[in-house]
């Protein structure tokens, strides 16, 4: 029996931070919520900001800000509301939104908090960065192109080479690539850019949906994120096969940010899809995004082992990467989820302009940062952004489009997948111990064509070199 008293509020939240100290964040996000549930005064505040901080190492940024909200009724002088708040919309990108918190706390502090200070400092920073790519901007020209001719590969470079074509770029290329990798050895910037630049090449004439059907009897892997975990990837390969004809794969996005190996982890699965474009099948996450990049590690990785210029090129691929697939007329797999409106369809999907940064609202936003819930109908995000739908919405959509499944990944899942809404929603999740914290499986599906079944497939994380998460990542990782 819970007793609603001020210890038992207390206590929840004593236990709460237990749970967040051993960095399980959903065990203490529980433990929170009960604590607010019986607690009241301050002690439900405490709990609610300690939630709120929960839910920003959860990514759910949307319910981070709206415990922040029910904070400030009560007490418009709690300073860590708007720290809590600040640093979700800071983790959106949302930088206007950001510096006002930050300001109110600041306010609140009469300007004394170094920590505070140094916040409002990084955002500043990070808005003149914005303003002054605004001004130079040039919509109607392409970014300059980078000449491979102009780049010299030194005597001593012992990678691999493509010295006439990128017909060279063959299976064994790219396994001795993943070794180069796997030794801590980067791919020379020549090399880099002819990939990038076929592989852009290829993608670009795909459709926003591309429709494939998986042959009779051949398996067809789907893995979700993967998040520069690169030596996960290799143990994904080293269980389930190198992509071949007989076993070709699909990457459901968020390729790159959050781990330190985004580069590598990016650049192989480009030069399989280099290698043969039947055998590697690749989608844009949320994560393939300018304004995620700048934040979670990827720009800072790219301008580390390569420059601007190979970044920027970087940038311009992803916007070629396709939206989503479908799987033999049955199976839609796409990063986030479904709609902010019913009737959408894939013809219509098709004629959207995918050939740009993800915009904040809209279809293709939503493809790519929706999510699943277990109640029916549609309800605000967690996250911040786009929607969560319900089961109904779910159903509606795939018979109206005449699916029986959507595969989806974009949500750090314990045992590396789940299956929701009478079986017809699948999340994927392929980053095990995620942010080396989570303590997750990772995992992957299998289909057999013609049955079109999904069959799981789980793993755990393999160690690593000791180089942390966001390693490049600037200093916004403090804000986590």
């Amino acid at each position: 029996m819970i007793l609603n008293s001020p210890d038992s509020a207390e206590k929840f939240k004593e236990q709460g931070n237990e749970q967040f100290k051993l960095s399980n964040f959903q065990k203490a996000i529980e433990f929170y919520t009960a604590g607010i549930e019986i607690g009241t005064g301050n002690q439900r505040l405490l709990c609610l900001s300690n939630r709120a901080f929960a839910h920003i190492k959860m990514e759910n940024y949307g319910l981070a800000i709206n415990d922040a909200d029910e904070i400030l009724k009560e007490d418009p002088r709690f300073i860590k509301a708007y720290y809590r708040k600040g640093s979700a919309y800071l983790l959106l990108s949302k930088f206007d939104d950001a510096r006002k918190e930050f300001k109110k706390a600041d306010s609140l502090t009469q300007g004394k908090d170094e920590d505070i200070q140094a916040k409002l400092k990084q955002i500043k920073q990070a808005i003149f960065e914005r303003e002054f790519a605004k001004s130079i901007e040039r919509p109607d020209e392409a970014s300059e192109p980078i000449d491979i001719k102009d780049i010299c590969v030194e005597q001593g470079y012992d990678g691999p080479r493509i010295d006439n074509d990128i017909s060279e770029v063959t299976p064994e290329w790219c396994e001795k690539l993943m070794n180069h990798f796997k030794d801590q050895k980067k791919l020379h910037k020549k090399y880099a850019v002819m990939i990038l630049q076929k592989v852009g090449e290829i993608m670009k004439s795909q459709q926003n949906v591309v429709e494939y059907d998986v042959p009779k009897d051949l398996e067809f892997t789907v893995c979700g994120d993967t998040h520069g975990q690169y030596f996960d990837l290799l143990n994904i390969f080293k269980i389930n096969g190198n992509p071949s004809i007989k076993r070709p794969y699909l990457f459901n996005g968020d390729f790159v940010d959050r781990g330190s190996w985004s580069v590598e982890v990016i650049m192989t699965l480009f030069a399989w899809k280099v290698c043969n474009p039947d055998i590697m099948h690749l989608t844009r996450g949320n994560h393939e995004s300018r304004n995620m990049n700048k934040l979670y590690g990827f720009e800072g990785e790219v301008k580390h082992k390569y420059d601007d210029k190979v970044y920027e090129l970087f940038q311009t691929v992803f916007t070629y990467l396709p939206l989503a697939y479908t799987l033999s007329k049955q199976v839609m797999v796409v990063h986030g989820g479904l709609f902010s409106n019913d009737g959408v369809t894939i013809n219509e999907l098709q004629k959207l302009n995918r050939f740009r940064d993800i915009p904040e609202g809209g279809p293709m936003a939503d493809m790519l940062w929706s999510d699943p819930i277990k109640q029916n109908g549609r309800h605000p995000s967690k996250r911040g952004i786009s929607i969560s739908f319900g089961p109904d919405i779910a159903h509606k959509f795939l018979n109206e489009n005449g699916l029986s499944l959507l595969v989806r990944s974009h949500e750090m899942k314990d045992q590396g997948y789940e299956v929701e809404a009478d079986g017809r929603v699948i999340t994927i999740f392929s980053a095990p111990n995620y942010c080396d914290q989570m303590k997750n499986k990772g995992a992957f599906i299998i289909f057999k064509g013609g049955e079109m079944k999904p069959k799981f497939v789980q793993f755990d994380a393999v160690e690593h070199p000791k180089l942390p998460p966001m390693a490049y990542a600037r200093n916004y990782g403090m804000f986590m």
